[in-house]
């Protein structure tokens, strides 16, 4: 399953490079791209395991960057 989500609260390049890099590393990750251009994360993983995959991915974003988030609704 492949879904986009708006990212609140990116502000530079750099870090956004950096939290997609972080988010394919994670486990159940098929692919993940973040454009700080369009505050957008396409997330691509398995539909059995997608929407825990969603969380951890949140979790992680927070974790690097803590005034950042993914907006799911």
């Amino acid at each position: 399953m492949k879904k986009s989500f708006k990212v609140k609260g990116i502000d530079c390049a750099n870090c956004a490079a950096k939290l997609e890099d972080n988010l394919n590393k994670m486990p159940g990750v098929e692919k993940a791209t973040v454009s700080f251009m369009t505050e957008k994360l396409t997330l691509t993983a398995a539909d059995d395991k997608f929407d825990e995959v969603l969380e951890a991915a949140k979790a992680l974003t927070k974790k690097l960057e803590p005034d950042w988030e993914i907006v799911t609704k």
